[in-house]
């Protein structure tokens, strides 16, 4: 099943814009480069690499020496390996400016395949030493197609300074910090763990990669559980996202299980179709690195916010309502939620932080939100096609309203976020060399 979702042209920008870029985001966007649609079927060294590097990354070790094996973070794992493919490409070729290592020029008569293949094959070995099942052999066969000679041997010394330079960058980034156990709030409106540890606590310890600080973009406080809004917003949920209800419709429902694969499978599976919609290396590169850099610093910034606001969930704060001080809330003992929730404080909403995110960094790429592209789900066996980043964003925010695990201000505060994070990103790093 292939399912195309898009909003009207003029109304998208006037519903989906955050308030606070107002009309100028909308005139930007009126101002923006023709639509672009995206096929995945091209091939290139960088998709090879990715794909590789996801099979490292999301696989287990029997003998775990590096932080990276001991608890490996496939975001920013997979940053690492694509920024060295697109530091790498950038010593040879020249054209953008390099992101984490600047050789002293372009290396002229470089080969560009076997430099981007010794970069993120240095990267996965030094990440990864005892993952190399995953890699090695791909290494080689990879290598034994280039034919010998200064290209060659000029190339793969190029990749591995870049993916050295890299390793150097990240290293200690900080995800194997040590935490306190975690106490649950008892006060209205504070987290409730489902049990004694609740999940990515260690996610804003993590060092980011283009932001100052992983609080940079913090958002403001959820609404007083004393405001109209905030009732609003528990009504909706409460509505929408239990498991009965009276209004919320199968298809709404069909679409938030969409939604509910694991990231690791999901993300790395669906961010990797865009390595192969160009056979363009640089442009695969860039357009990875992009992508992956935006993605890694929205969640680490989205779990920063979310362990410093400790915000409730829908299933706590429908059952306490009584405790919030709000007479427009109601509370209801029963009500559980269409889908469980994950195990982490509630405000602001992932997926938005990383749907944001990834829908910034595709406007950015390619100069329009009007980027179709393709994502599907295990969970449901279908994929999808969003005719633009906006109606990308719209659903994966109303499916996890639908689902009954989060509130409206955490999906727009969410999607706001990572929006943030990657026009950040993209004003700062990726562009051209002057």
């Amino acid at each position: 099943m292939n399912t195309r979702h898009e909003l009207p042209n003029g109304l998208r920008c006037f519903l989906l814009t955050p308030l606070v870029l107002g009309l100028a985001a909308c005139a930007t966007q009126r101002g923006a480069a023709p639509p672009v649609t995206l096929a995945t079927n091209q091939t290139n060294v960088v998709a090879y690499w990715n794909d590789i590097a996801n099979k490292t990354v999301l696989a287990t070790s029997a003998v775990s020496t590096t932080p990276e094996e001991q608890r490996p973070t496939y975001f920013s794992d997979l940053a690492g390996v694509h920024v060295a493919m697109y530091d790498a490409v950038v010593a040879v070729e020249g054209r953008y400016k390099p992101f984490s290592v600047k050789l002293e020029a372009p290396v002229a008569g470089a080969s560009t395949e076997a430099a981007v293949s010794a970069a993120a094959y240095g990267v996965l070995r030094a990440l990864f030493p005892n993952r190399s099942a995953y890699y090695e052999a791909g290494y080689e066969q990879r290598l034994a197609a280039l034919p010998d000679g200064p290209a060659k041997t000029k190339g793969l010394a190029v990749g591995r300074e870049v993916a050295d330079a890299v390793v150097r960058l990240r290293a200690n980034d900080g995800r194997n910090v040590a935490l306190a156990p975690y106490v649950s709030g008892t006060a209205p409106g504070q987290f409730r763990s489902a049990n004694p540890n609740p999940v990515f606590r260690h996610f804003p310890s993590i060092k980011p990669f283009a932001l100052n600080s992983l609080d940079q973009f913090r958002p403001a406080p959820p609404p007083a559980l004393s405001s109209a809004a905030y009732a609003a917003a528990v009504d909706e949920t409460r509505a929408l996202g239990g498991a009965i209800s009276a209004v919320r419709t199968p298809e709404q429902l069909e679409t938030a299980r969409f939604h509910t694969e694991p990231p690791p499978s999901a993300v790395t599976r669906n961010l990797g179709r865009f390595a192969s919609s160009t056979e363009n290396v640089g442009d695969a590169a860039r357009l990875m690195a992009v992508i992956y850099v935006s993605f890694a610093d929205a969640i680490g910034a989205c779990f920063e916010a979310k362990y410093h606001y400790q915000s409730w969930r829908p299933v706590s704060a429908i059952h306490m309502a009584d405790t919030d001080g709000n007479d427009a809330t109601v509370p209801d003992a029963a009500w559980a939620p269409s889908l469980p929730t994950p195990n982490h404080p509630e405000y602001p909403a992932a997926h938005s932080c990383t749907s944001g995110s990834l829908g910034e960094a595709l406007r950015s790429f390619y100069g329009t939100p009007e980027v179709t592209f393709t994502w599907d789900s295990t969970v449901t066996n279908t994929t999808r096609t969003y005719a633009g980043i906006d109606a990308f964003n719209a659903e994966a925010g109303m499916a996890r309203i639908h689902g009954g695990m989060h509130f409206r201000h955490a999906t727009v505060a969410g999607e706001m976020l990572g929006r943030e994070v990657a026009q950040w990103v993209a004003q700062r790093h990726f562009g051209r060399e002057d």
